[in-house]
């Protein structure tokens, strides 16, 4: 299985990183971490198929509301809060937006996508990004505020596997223009100078990393918009921003939070330690150090059933550049032994990351009174 790429897409071909080896081992995982998380689309865990040569689908038209996986006014997913968790969601009166990048849930070709980007048209697919990512992610921020979500052409999982590392690149490039257009469409329609989050998860953060530095690391008005960035899922390095540094406490705003969650001593096969390790905020303490924090601090989990939140599932400690947990505790977890949680990097954090937003969106308005 080829090693997946850096998709740090302006320097594709720095140094490779540990934490990005996928292969057999991660697809299982994958499989049967849809038990109990946010996965919702299925495939063949015994191998990668080949994508087709079809066409590259019909761009995306961001006026029209069915090219969004989410708006604050209309019904979706993202408007879900469990029920047991005392939130609400509060996006009628936010005066916060959130722009939400989802991960890939082009993982199995369908009857309409077979090629390396998904169409938009694909009911299959987009049903798999409202009923998992939408639903058990961008939800988390609907009490800090009103939430985009774009669909895009995004590139399908066999992008990050192939050797054909030009076909690849075209893919993510496709994808990228789309959230570029999205957000475009956004700030000309929507955004009325309000602050705003960036948040994303995996290949939606290596589109959210991108967006970053085109609108925001080097555009001093629009960084003092930036509330903060979740860029959860995929390694970022310090050296990729410019101005915009990762978050050292809970309530630091214009900066960013980024982590991939493994279990303890975890390392893939073939591990070189890299010289530079990435960023990684511990999202229990909200810091980048590498003080334990037990399962006490752990707000809520959000397994399978989004209605129950689930408590002292995880700890969490930064160790080698990432997010180190203990098996995690829920009902029937004694069945299950993993090594990589990239599927639950938000599930084990839930209710931590929504308290997260609500606190950061706080101190911007304290520190801006005029928002």
């Amino acid at each position: 299985m080829a090693m997946i790429m850096n998709l740090n897409l302006r320097n594709s071909h720095r140094k490779s990183n540990i934490f990005l080896r996928m292969g057999k081992g991660t697809l299982i995982l994958i499989s049967f971490l849809c038990a109990f998380s946010a996965c919702t689309g299925r495939f063949n865990p015994s191998h990668i198929w080949i994508p087709s040569e079809q066409a590259t689908p019909e761009a995306p038209d961001y006026s029209n509301p069915g090219h969004w996986a989410a708006l604050p006014n209309k019904q979706d997913f993202a408007d879900r809060v469990p029920r047991n968790s005392g939130g609400f969601d509060n996006q009628k009166e936010a005066a916060f937006d959130v722009f939400f990048i989802h991960p890939t849930s082009y993982l199995q070709p369908t009857e309409i996508s077979t090629g390396w980007n998904a169409s938009l048209n694909d009911t299959k697919i987009n049903s798999n990004t409202d009923e998992g990512s939408i639903k058990y992610q961008a939800s988390v921020f609907n009490q800090a505020g009103k939430i985009y979500a774009p669909r895009y052409r995004q590139a399908c999982i066999p992008s990050y596997f192939t050797v054909d590392t030009s076909r690849a690149r075209q893919a993510f490039d496709t994808a990228y223009a789309d959230v570029k257009a999205a957000f475009e469409y956004y700030l000309s329609h929507w955004n009325s100078n309000r602050p705003v989050i960036i948040a994303s998860h995996s290949q939606g953060t290596n589109h959210a990393i991108r967006l970053l530095k085109d609108y925001f690391d080097r555009d001093d008005a629009r960084s003092e918009q930036l509330v903060a960035a979740y860029l959860v899922g995929m390694p970022v390095w310090d050296t990729m921003f410019v101005n915009i540094k990762p978050c050292q406490d809970a309530d630091d705003i214009r900066c960013y939070a980024s982590w991939q969650t493994y279990a303890k001593g975890f390392f893939p096969d073939n591990y070189v330690r890299p010289a530079l390790e990435p960023v990684c905020t511990n999202p229990l303490s909200w810091k980048t150090d590498s003080v334990y924090a037990p399962r006490s601090l752990n707000r809520g989990a959000i397994l399978k059933n989004f209605n129950k939140v689930r408590y002292d599932v995880s700890d969490a400690q930064v160790l080698d550049g990432v997010v180190r947990i203990s098996n995690p505790r829920f009902p029937g977890s004694f069945l299950y032994r993993f090594n990589n949680y990239h599927i639950v990097d938000y599930n084990l954090f839930y209710m931590n990351i929504r308290e997260n937003a609500v606190l950061r969106t706080r101190m911007f308005r304290d520190i801006t009174p005029s928002q």
